[in-house]
């Protein structure tokens, strides 16, 4: 689900969220509640091929326990799709699958640039708290 397509009440049940920033050698995590509507960087996956994401994205799932997942989904600046979009949709489509866990999709144009002004010693990580506060803020 898009965050366009968020609907305006938070669903029942959906009080915290694990977070990604996809990415094909790493991929920034971070954890959030909607109580705080703040987000925590986790260390982020090393993992290259999605097998072993998978693999590390499971263990993190049962060590937080998340009630739903956050996808960041990249776009060029003008929202036109690119190899990185289509790449972060699959990523989603694959929890979605093999975890059974609902799953937002979060447009993350500018969020490694944002994280890296910041002064971010791990931009993927500092990304992936972006994109989940971006999420977390879209509920009233």
């Amino acid at each position: 689900m898009s965050l366009a397509a968020m609907p305006s009440i938070r669903p029942a049940g959906l009080n915290t969220f694990l977070a990604f920033d996809f990415g094909l050698k790493r991929t920034g995590v971070a954890t959030g509640n909607v109580l705080t509507r703040t987000a925590t960087p986790q260390p982020t996956i090393a993992a290259e091929g999605s097998d072993a994401r998978l693999k590390a994205v499971e263990a993190r799932i049962k060590e937080w326990q998340p009630d739903a997942l956050v996808v960041g989904v990249p776009f060029h600046p003008d929202g036109a799709s690119h190899d990185n979009t289509v790449r972060a949709q699959k990523f989603a489509r694959q929890l979605r699958g093999r975890f059974g866990l609902q799953v937002f999709e979060v447009d993350e144009r500018y969020s490694t640039t944002e994280a890296l002004a910041g002064g971010a010693l791990d931009a993927d990580a500092a990304s992936a708290c972006i994109i989940l506060e971006q999420f977390l803020r879209s509920f009233p």
